[in-house]
């Protein structure tokens, strides 16, 4: 594993900024709000149901901040490989020129015009974590995406039954409306903490929203063993089995527990060869 340096990892354009600032911010006032104004007046505190509930969040918050800082840590570009274009003339056809990078690069690595560099194995540039995601740092994309679900969801239902059920007082009301639909205008008109709470609470729905999106649209992609690029060809094809370890590697079964769990993968990202036929016209 090959880190990016520091220069690099910082956000490269105003919307890489403003996505991850949204994350940035939304996670750790979530996990606060819940651990000290939700979960107290849902368990009692020092309870078994409360004590649970704590370690499982302390768990789902460290793999959305962990797993997020490894796909902007980990390096996944050509520049972390020692490119050798195969002498094989058959193989050397599936490399193309970069003019961007002026260089051969092999199959399956684009050029990302936000990250100036060509990604190995492409799949997109994340604006949440402010590069792209390729052969390295998928698993950690992938991750990302899977705990953001189970965080948010289990945050948007224990801040229902806070709102609605355990308030109704205060939210059963037509201005709560407003401020579900317009948030950011109801809290500069209105301040007040029952609306940055309603605000948290659009925020949750809105996270677990976009992170399920995600993660449905690119399952189809992992199980095929293609990427985003590629999809609807299975020229990459290894079984289900088989593209799920070359996205978490030989240990893959023990990947969901922390992005510093070791799980090398069976593949260099480099010399790709299809594995079965396919049409000129799906490429």
């Amino acid at each position: 594993m090959i880190l990016r340096p520091w220069d690099r990892v910082k956000p490269r354009s105003m919307s890489d900024l403003a996505c991850f600032l949204l994350v940035a911010i939304f996670v750790p006032v979530t996990y606060i709000f819940q651990v000290t104004t939700v979960m107290p007046e849902l368990f009692a505190i020092g309870g078994f149901w409360y004590t649970v509930l704590w370690l499982a969040s302390l768990f789902v918050i460290f793999n959305i901040t962990s797993n997020m800082l490894a796909c902007m840590l980990v390096d996944t570009s050509i520049r972390m490989e020692l490119l050798k274009p195969p002498v094989d003339t058959g193989k050397l056809a599936r490399w193309h020129m970069c003019h961007d990078c002026q260089t051969l690069v092999p199959p399956r690595s684009w050029h990302c015009e936000v990250c100036k560099v060509c990604v190995l194995k492409r799949d997109h540039h994340c604006r949440f974590t402010c590069c792209c995601i390729g052969h390295h740092n998928y698993r950690y994309f992938f991750f990302y995406l899977v705990y953001m679900i189970i965080g948010s969801l289990a945050a948007a239902i224990m801040e229902s039954i806070y709102l609605w059920h355990l308030h109704p007082d205060i939210y059963w009301r037509w201005s709560t409306l407003f401020t579900v639909f317009a948030p950011v205008v109801s809290l500069m008109l209105y301040p007040s903490w029952a609306s940055f709470y309603v605000v948290i609470y659009d925020l949750t729905l809105l996270g677990f929203a976009i992170s399920s999106l995600l993660l449905v649209f690119h399952w189809s992609i992992v199980k095929s063993g293609s990427v985003t690029r590629e999809r609807g060809t299975r020229k990459y094809d290894r079984g289900l089995r088989g593209n799920l370890e070359m996205v978490l590697g030989h240990r893959m079964h023990l990947t969901w527990l922390s992005p510093f769990l070791r799980s090398d993968l069976p593949h260099d990202g480099v010399n790709w060869e299809p594995i079965v036929a396919f049409s000129p016209k799906e490429d």
